[in-house]
């Protein structure tokens, strides 16, 4: 299963990268939302992790595109946020998003969450 990681922060990335490369996820990454978008309609990841506050377009629109793209219309999106954003789950869930975590990180929760909307797709 591949994962698309969308996020503009290296340190996070290499942490979702490395944690999810140990549970034996392949993934793929961008640091923009424009750059993620291209990869979801090339590569058609499984799931997307999507960071909320990037450069250029956030991650709310770039979901919008998603949305409104057959060929990425049906894969499923984790919102990560800073905790400190009013961003909370109710409000991203009702934005279109799978699934919700904030940063920091939690691993345990993390993965849970990913496994959990990757099991509601069917995967």
């Amino acid at each position: 299963e591949m994962i698309l990681i969308i996020e503009d922060n290296e340190k996070n990335r290499k942490l979702v990268r490395d944690v999810l490369q140990v549970k034996g996820y392949a993934t793929i990454e961008s640091e923009t939302a424009e750059e993620g978008l291209k990869l979801a309609v090339e590569k058609s990841p499984a799931l997307i992790l999507m960071d909320i506050q990037l450069p250029g377009m956030d991650g709310i629109e770039a979901l919008k595109h998603l949305k409104a793209d057959p060929g990425t219309k049906d894969i499923p999106v984790i919102a990560i946020t800073a905790s400190a954003m009013t961003h909370n789950r109710k409000t991203m869930l009702a934005e279109g998003f799978d699934g919700y975590q904030t940063k920091p990180i939690s691993l345990k929760d993390f993965l849970e969450e990913v496994r959990r909307v990757l099991d509601a797709r069917g995967s």
